[in-house]
This record gives C-alpha cells, structure tokens and sequence, in this order.
C-alpha cells in the first residue's frame, strides 16, 4: 500500500510539473509583455571625471539617475562595450543611460553633450 502511495505522489509530481511550469510561463507574458515592449531608461548629463579602460569604467559627476532611484553624485560605473571609452575624454560633458546589468550599476549608452 505504501509504494502505491508513493508511485501516486510521483505521478502527482509529474502530471503538475508542466502545468505549474505553463501557468508561470504565462503570467510572465502578461506581467512583463514581450521583449519589444522593454523600456529603455532615460538618459542623463554628466561630466567625464575619469576613465580607467584597463578597468572598463567610467567615472561621472551626474544629475539625478531617475530609474535607478539615485540622486546627484560622482560615481564609477561598468561600460556595457569598452570602445565607449574611445569616444569621450575627462573634463567633457556627455549623455548617458545607466542601468543594472547583473550586480553592477554599467554605462549601456554614452555619447558627447552637444
């Protein structure tokens, strides 16, 4: 009588696995909608005060980061591509977007002030 409890249960768990797995699967789909609907962040103005390329990271005294809940500061960050570091020089004013990638706050966007 045991094992067939036991061969009930695991077939319980088999049976329930996919549909779990489905029901989950479409409330992503309803909460966050598809890839194309991703918002990127807002940009923001800075001023370059250093560049570490061996490092990857970019200083910058920045306004308000809006999406990552930030206030003015002077912070380093992570560059999502390296070559972003060719592009500006400390002491220039730029536009950026940050956000989180992984467990670092990174530059996925960098370009001149004009």
């Amino acid at each position: 009588m045991k094992s067939f409890f036991s061969a009930l249960s695991l077939l319980a768990l088999v049976v329930a696995n996919p549909v779990v797995a489905a029901a989950e699967h479409d409330s992503h789909h309803q909460a966050g909608g598809s890839a194309g609907d991703v918002k990127a962040a807002p940009s923001s103005e800075g001023t370059v005060k250093k560049i570490d390329k061996a490092a990857g990271k970019i200083t910058i005294k920045h306004g308000p980061l809006a999406n990552l809940g930030m206030p003015p500061m002077t912070m380093a960050f992570r560059v999502s591509d390296p070559a972003m570091l060719e592009k500006v020089k400390a002491g220039e004013k730029i536009r950026f977007t940050a956000d989180q990638v992984g467990d670092a706050l990174t530059v996925t966007t960098l370009e001149a002030a004009k």
